[in-house]
């Protein structure tokens, strides 16, 4: 138990936190500036995790960026699992586990030239899933558990629990991109999950998807592109509230 506290505080760890919250903060701009180019004339790149390492892998330096920040997350693994183990949230530490293994995996997987089948693999899986009754109720549930995580987001963004997470004194500006960012992925999630939802009900698979699904949903209604940019600057508020965390991160 010694060893890991010592390891907690170094700098090294410390060090690798910091690279890993700042590596989350570029996804989140990156899907942003894809959401948009969605808003403001189409993009060819979906508006999700996977579109933004794509978006990341067509840079000079793609390849060797996209690494560094794959690293960054299985590093924020690390660290939530020793929050797991030894901390008192212990279901948030869970949840934030998958939310990075499977975004450091996403990245590792486009640095090396597979860029996956994104949200058409989903809907694919979708579909297998509502052959039978079953998978049909499964992907009810999933779509309710997005929903309730999407609930947890605009919670967090009410009550400024998210600066829990920050050590020191937390500015007015700080706070105000939090609850804009934390407000903004509750918003996308919570769409996200009804379409599951609802495919499911309906029998549609095809309705189903991810966030880029979601976020050209709200492209399609009236004011869309309206509500798709103050969608889309609160997602880049989010990924600037994470350099903020970075810096302030409890360790």
């Amino acid at each position: 138990m010694k060893s890991v506290q010592q390891a907690r505080s170094s700098s090294v760890y410390r060090a690798a936190v910091t690279v890993g919250l700042i590596a989350y903060g570029v996804v989140h701009i990156l899907i942003a500036w894809i959401a948009l180019q969605v808003a403001w004339g189409g993009s060819g790149e979906e508006a999700s995790q996977q579109g933004a390492m794509r978006e990341m892998a067509s840079t000079p330096l793609g390849s060797g960026l996209l690494w560094v920040v794959a690293i960054g997350l299985f590093a924020l693994v690390i660290w939530q699992g020793f929050e797991l183990v030894l901390g008192e949230r212990k279901a948030s530490a869970a949840g934030r586990i998958v939310v990075y293994l499977a975004l450091g995996i996403s990245a590792a997987k486009v640095a090396m030239g597979s860029g996956g089948s994104g949200e058409a693999g989903q809907k694919s899986m979708t579909a297998r899933l509502m052959a039978e009754t079953p998978g049909r109720i499964l992907v009810v549930v999933i779509g309710l558990v997005v929903i309730a995580v999407a609930a947890r987001h605009f919670y967090k963004a009410y009550t400024k629990k998210f600066t829990e997470d920050l050590t020191g004194g937390v500015s007015d500006g700080t706070v105000m991109l939090g609850q804009a960012g934390y407000g903004a992925k509750g918003a996308a999630l919570l769409i996200v999950g009804g379409l599951i939802a609802w495919a499911a009900i309906s029998s549609e698979p095809a309705k189903a998807g991810g966030l880029d699904t979601a976020l050209r949903t709200v492209k399609e209604q009236p004011f869309g592109t309206a509500l798709l940019t103050l969608m889309a600057l609160g997602i880049a508020c989010f990924g600037v509230y994470c350099f903020v965390w970075s810096r302030n991160a409890k360790t």
